[in-house]
């Protein structure tokens, strides 16, 4: 088996350089004709050879939890953005990778059939663990979503408020009193901002106990319970009006086979001159599967679409698509801020959880970061209505209100 990875690894490597170091201790050197990253990584026995030559997508991760892999003379991250951004290049080098790709993507329907008590049972994997985790790496408002850096300067908390800001321009709330509907509300942050700042009345949804609990709590602390409920929900049981829907973070865990059971459900619930906004990971490169250690560890039932496999179900639902804005680096820096974060509080989070868990995520914030920044991640905004008139004909009004918002939060400061 060594000399079919180092096989490999000699065909993946074609940018910057890697150093091997094998289970009996000897070195294998990779180097690139392009320039690039040099990283080193550390292979503790025969076993994990095997297993990532037989299955690298899910191998290298585990093997990195177990502690059987281990950067060399470098940090974490450089040694993942080596092999990253070339197996992005070279990904048909392996030769088993076309065919689990081909599985992945045969298999991907039934991977994310997600009736609702499926739908829950994947919710509460990620995101009913322990509330403190989240607050020792998120920012203040704990948006656990892409965050929007206007000049790529700006602090976290600083680009989550401007995200809540870009999208609050987008639903037009001219008026008070607007009903909103966020399909999966979280920690309630963006809820509670609408209603606080932009006097809209707010029913926030989530499959998340957890996060439903916190919500409560935070509206009824600071004085907006009457204004924001949240709720324990499926979008799907959904039947009310509102005159604006938005769900941020969330259509990533809909799944293929739904899509057209959401659309429908944003159709039915928007009034007719209502606005509706998706927020969502994409990628760029068209259609795919989701990475087997991220499915497995991270996101079960998870997928984030192209807009090839989106746009069909909004145009059979009746809406018109309004705008769509593609966000490309942005959830880059976002991933940056939150794994930095992660490193500083590494031992706190490690007294809530334990070693595996620390690399285990580590693992994914560091990957997600690199699937952003050397693959086609990214996120878009898709702005919807259910009537052409419902907004003005020309896309000027979203920077006007968000410079008018700008104004009078400098104005309060």
């Amino acid at each position: 088996m060594r000399a079919v990875l180092q096989a490999f690894l000699k065909r993946m490597i074609t940018e910057g350089q890697l150093t091997l170091r094998w289970p009996d201790g000897t070195t294998s050197d990779f180097i690139g004709e392009k320039d690039g990253p040099k990283a080193g990584l550390i292979i503790d026995d025969w076993a994990t050879v095997r297993r990532l030559v037989l299955n690298p997508s899910l191998a290298f991760g585990e093997a990195y939890m177990a502690e059987r892999v281990r950067p060399m003379d470098c940090s974490f991250y450089t040694m993942m953005d080596v092999l990253v951004r070339n197996s992005e290049i070279n990904l048909s080098a392996h030769p088993l990778m076309r065919l689990h790709a081909a599985g992945g993507w045969l298999l991907r329907r039934l991977r994310q059939f997600n009736p609702a008590s499926r739908s829950q049972r994947n919710v509460a994997h990620h995101y009913d663990l322990n509330g403190r985790l989240y607050s020792l790496f998120l920012d203040r408002d704990r948006q656990y979503s892409c965050a929007y850096f206007p000049t790529g300067q700006e602090t976290l908390e600083e680009a989550q408020a401007l995200k809540k800001r870009h999208i609050a321009a987008k639903l037009k709330l001219d008026r008070e009193g607007l009903t909103v509907l966020d399909i999966g509300s979280g920690w309630g942050g963006l809820a509670l901002t609408l209603a606080r700042d932009y006097g809209a009345r707010v029913t926030g949804i989530t499959l998340s106990t957890e996060q439903l609990t916190e919500a409560r709590a935070r509206a009824e602390a600071e004085g907006l319970a009457d204004r924001v409920r949240f709720e324990l929900l499926d979008y799907r049981a959904l039947a009310e009006p509102f005159d604006r829907i938005v769900s941020v973070g969330m259509f990533e865990h809909v799944g293929v086979d739904h899509y057209r059971q959401f659309f429908a459900t944003v159709q039915r619930c928007l009034q007719p001159d209502g606005v509706a906004l998706l927020h969502s990971i994409g990628r760029a490169a068209g259609p795919g599967s989701t990475n087997p250690w991220l499915r497995k560890y991270i996101f079960p039932g998870g997928y984030s679409p192209a807009l090839s496999e989106v746009v069909p179900h909004i145009e059979r639902a009746g809406l018109w698509i309004t705008d769509i804005e593609i966000l490309r680096l942005h959830y880059a820096e976002t991933l940056r801020h939150w794994r930095r974060r992660f490193a500083a509080n590494r031992d706190a989070i490690a007294s809530l959880y334990d070693e595996r868990f620390c690399r285990m995520f580590e693992f994914y914030l560091a990957g997600s970061e690199l699937a952003f920044r050397r693959q086609d991640h990214m996120n878009f905004q898709i702005q919807m209505t259910r009537s052409p008139y419902a907004l003005p004909i020309a896309r000027d009004y979203m920077l006007e209100i968000e410079r008018t918002m700008s104004r009078e939060a400098t104005v309060q400061r």
